[in-house]
């Protein structure tokens, strides 16, 4: 495995929020070395592209040279081309990641907004594989239950926003039930745009997300109903769910299937909805408790690798031995 991103990469833009360039450089180079020994497998495994922001030639090169691959998307990244600000990404890579889906021995899709864009883009295979976690890592139950209800939310700077844009909810629900915020991996400056809400804002880390998560009463992952946000697949929703912490979550997307069907949370969009199925939660260990339990349930069940690695191992196995026929 090789992966683009290290962790020195990972946590740099956890931490400033800004993407390292020189260490982007490296990583672009090391990938390369890499991808030319490409003919030493007898498959190549590519998590949504082999370099972003470049032209599908290593996509290309695998399909003219006869080595299958199988690309996978847990997230709309064509949409960092077809819908970019910049006129020449989205002019001259618009179409990029519909030629790495076509040109691709199979494409493996998290939900089925992905699923659409790969048959659309002329994708020979498409499997559809939701997102998982290792159950072993997520422990249920919080060690702590004298402080105060905790509202959890785990993510990026990059999608901080969607807190911010339901801080009214947030505020009605901590001023009655004394609820705190606990934002994993969002920067300092959305405590400014959060204001009379006590926040709690932690650093992001591999090593700790899984114990921080379990500190939470109630996990949210509130979005926008756009392009971006219907490619999403869910994972926080999941890493929640793992830990039996019971989710509330905007109607977009995946979010609708996997809250509905594993009975672990509620869906939310208006103000006074998120206000309402968070203060109910948060009212009743009863609920919560019965929230949590399914949302563990469902990840034992369907949302963990125990149970998808099968799965991908007899897709690209069946991948390998028909080669590019």
């Amino acid at each position: 495995m090789n992966s683009l991103l290290d962790k020195e990469y990972l946590e740099t833009l956890y931490r400033v929020g800004k993407k390292p360039r020189l260490r982007s450089c490296f990583l672009y180079l090391r990938r390369l070395i890499k991808f030319l020994t490409f003919f030493k497998y007898d498959l190549v495994w590519i998590e949504y592209e082999v370099f972003p922001y470049l032209p599908a030639v290593a996509e290309r090169l695998l399909r003219l040279l006869g080595k299958p691959y199988v690309v996978d998307y847990d997230d709309a990244v064509f949409h960092n081309y077809d819908r970019s600000d910049n006129r020449l990404i989205s002019v001259f890579l618009g179409n990029k990641i519909d030629a790495v889906m076509r040109n691709s021995s199979c494409v493996v899709a998290g939900n089925e907004y992905l699923a659409m864009r790969a048959r659309k883009a002329g994708a020979r295979r498409v499997e559809l594989v939701p997102t998982v976690v290792d159950r072993e890592r997520y422990q249920c139950g919080r060690s702590d239950l004298t402080t105060k209800p905790i509202i959890g939310w785990i993510g990026s700077p990059s999608t901080q926003r969607y807190v911010v844009d339901i801080r009214d909810a947030l505020k009605k629900v901590c001023n009655e039930t004394g609820a705190q915020l606990l934002l994993v991996g969002a920067t300092e400056i959305v405590r400014e745009q959060l204001p009379g809400i006590p926040v709690d804002v932690v650093r992001w880390t591999e090593k700790s997300e899984a114990a921080l998560v379990g500190q939470m009463d109630v996990g949210i992952m509130p979005l926008e109903d756009g392009p971006w946000e219907n490619g999403k697949c869910g994972y926080k929703l999941i890493q929640y769910m793992a830990c039996g912490v019971p989710v509330v979550a905007s109607p977009v997307g995946v979010n609708v299937e996997i809250v509905s069907e594993s009975h672990c949370g509620h869906l939310a969009d208006s103000v006074n909805e998120w206000a309402e199925a968070l203060i109910g939660i948060l009212s009743s260990g009863t609920l919560q408790s019965e929230l949590g339990m399914a949302g563990r349930k469902a990840v034992e069940q369907k949302y963990c690798l125990q149970v998808q690695v099968p799965v991908w191992s007899s897709i690209l196995r069946s991948v390998a031995q028909r080669g590019n026929a």
